[in-house]
Parts: C-alpha cells; sequence; structure tokens
C-alpha cells in the first residue's frame, strides 16, 4: 500500500493561516506557529470588537444628542423622556444624523418634545 504524504493538506491549511496574518509584524506573518497564534488572537479581538463597536456608536449618538439638545434647553434625558410622550418613535441614530445634518428638522423635533413635555406639566 502506497503512503500518504500530507503535504499539500498541510500547505494548504498554512497558506490560508498566512494570507490572514498578511500585514503582521516580524514573524507573526510568515512563521506559522507564530502566525497561527496571532492570527487565532487576532480572530478573538474581532469578535469581541465587533460587540464593542456597537456600544461605542451609542455612546457617541448620545453625547451627540445631549450637545445638540443643551442648545435648545433641555438635557439628554429629559428629551429622551419628551420623546417618548409625543409619541415619536427615532432612534439615537437617527437624531444624531439629523441633528448632524438638518439643523431646522432638529430643531421642529425638539419642540414637538417640548410641546409634549409642556402639556404633561400642565396636566400635572
Amino acid at each position: 500500500m502506497a503512503r500518504v504524504k500530507r503535504g499539500v493538506t498541510s500547505h494548504a491549511k498554512h497558506k490560508k493561516t498566512f494570507q490572514a496574518a498578511k500585514g503582521f509584524y516580524g514573524r507573526r506573518k510568515n512563521t506559522i506557529r507564530a502566525a497561527k497564534a496571532a492570527v487565532d488572537r487576532s480572530m478573538q479581538y474581532a469578535y469581541r470588537d465587533r460587540k464593542n463597536r456597537k456600544r461605542t456608536f451609542r455612546a457617541l449618538w448620545i453625547q451627540r444628542l445631549n450637545a445638540a439638545v443643551r442648545e435648545h434647553g433641555l438635557t439628554y434625558s429629559v428629551f429622551m423622556g419628551g420623546l417618548i410622550k409625543a409619541g415619536l418613535e427615532l432612534d439615537r441614530k437617527t437624531l444624531s444624523a439629523l441633528a448632524i445634518d438638518d439643523a431646522a428638522a432638529f430643531a421642529a423635533v425638539v419642540e414637538t418634545v417640548k410641546g409634549a413635555l409642556g402639556a404633561e406639566a400642565k396636566a400635572a
């Protein structure tokens, strides 16, 4: 029975790892043992940071909204509470983009929220 040589399979697996390690510094890009460890770690970081990106962007939108709303005499938390009372279903990403790109439309949203908050205060 002929013996099986596994070089082709190994080279194919190594090639995949080296392709993923492209751009790494030093031995991490051209030595299979170091490259495999670096690629495995990079995959863990990528998985973790896909989750963290969502948190980071939400925090950025909140900061932008807070700054934009304070120009109209409200705080972020009061504004978000008024948004719910006004029955407006706009997410933070949309509101942030509105505040940056279309100040007039954002001002109209803020006035609607202020109206809802004023009606709430008068009812109480």
